[in-house]
């Protein structure tokens, strides 16, 4: 009994030396990581154009996608399998005037109740640049025209005013237009919209009585109360130093985001207090990552590989519990 005693108490001591080595007095063990089981699901066309710029989830699993090269809008399945569900006609100078980039292209996207599909197409023509709506079983068709030299970028949708928002990167605008069509109203010409050399007002979002909006060249999260009659509020800039930003989506805490630094190359997760933190990088596969939107804790990136020119993907991950 003695000599098992003795065992015993050798095996705690070693033990706790073990844990003093891997943990010391003054240090705690590491945070779980924001997010995991990171996996690539989908590998797109690159010499197809098949760059994926702006995703909408729909109720039942699947996931409708703009391909900003091919001006093409697209769905792809649980399983993984992708189909196009419709090509916008392309421009007759084959879109070199599209303000910024000298390409047309498929921006942004939303999925409405009724499940149609809008989504934005730049060409740097008067006759295509504007809303399009896709309903099943329909060609799509121009519901509102934008100015052809601005660059309609990212779109989001009110589903209690039934009212859409939707940014122009060039023109530093923001344009309401209603679900059912018709002549976009400048809602907001903020300086914070506006461009510095390339792109300014960026991705869009309805939350929490505002719409929030990502200013790529000013690396900001810009935050525009919603006021009575669809009047834009005051804008404040909620947090900065994000350079590249495209666009974001709030994680269901609070005014939690996580956003996409396109150049970067970076996922970030972006604090109530405007501070943030990497969460996805090159080593997990991102290519230019483009859009992120979330399905209860389960994370979809686009990577669109626009300047990487290697890999267009759709990356998911798992959100972990912080609290």
């Amino acid at each position: 009994m003695r000599k098992r005693n003795s065992l015993l108490a050798t095996t705690a001591v070693m033990a706790a030396a073990a844990l003093a080595v891997a943990f010391p007095a003054d240090a705690t063990p590491a945070a779980p990581k924001p997010l995991s089981h990171v996996r690539i699901t989908n590998h797109f066309d690159l010499a197809a154009g098949q760059m994926p710029e702006n995703i909408a989830l729909l109720p039942d699993g699947k996931a409708n996608v703009t391909f900003a090269g091919s001006r093409q809008i697209a769905q792809i399945t649980p399983g993984g399998s992708t189909r196009v569900l419709a090509t916008l006609p392309a421009p007759a100078d084959g879109g070199v005037n599209t303000p910024a980039l000298g390409f047309p292209l498929t921006t942004g996207i939303v999925q409405a109740p009724d499940g149609s599909t809008y989504a934005l197409y730049a060409t740097g023509t008067a006759d295509l640049t504007g809303l399009w709506r896709l309903t099943p079983g329909t060609a799509p068709k121009r519901i509102a025209a934008l100015p052809a030299n601005g660059l309609p970028n990212g779109l989001a949708l009110d589903p209690h005013s039934k009212q859409l928002y939707l940014t122009d990167s060039v023109l530093g605008t923001v344009w309401t237009v209603p679900l059912s069509g018709g002549r976009p109203s400048a809602w907001s010409t903020a300086p914070e919209l506006a461009a510095t050399g390339f792109l300014g007002a960026n991705g869009a979002k309805v939350h929490d009585g505002a719409l929030w909006v990502s200013n790529l060249d000013k690396g900001t999260l810009v935050r525009i109360p919603i006021r009575y009659g669809n009047r834009a509020g005051i804008p404040q800039v909620k947090a900065t130093g994000l350079a590249g930003i495209d666009d974001f989506a709030f994680t269901g805490r609070g005014n939690e985001v996580l956003a996409t630094l396109d150049a970067p190359n970076k996922v970030v997760l972006i604090q109530p207090d405007g501070t943030s933190t990497t969460v996805l990088d090159t080593g997990d596969g991102l290519q230019n990552p483009t859009s992120v939107a979330l399905r209860g804790n389960e994370v979809y990136v686009l990577n669109a590989a626009y300047t990487t020119a290697k890999d267009p993907n759709l990356l998911l991950a798992r959100l972990q519990d912080q609290r």
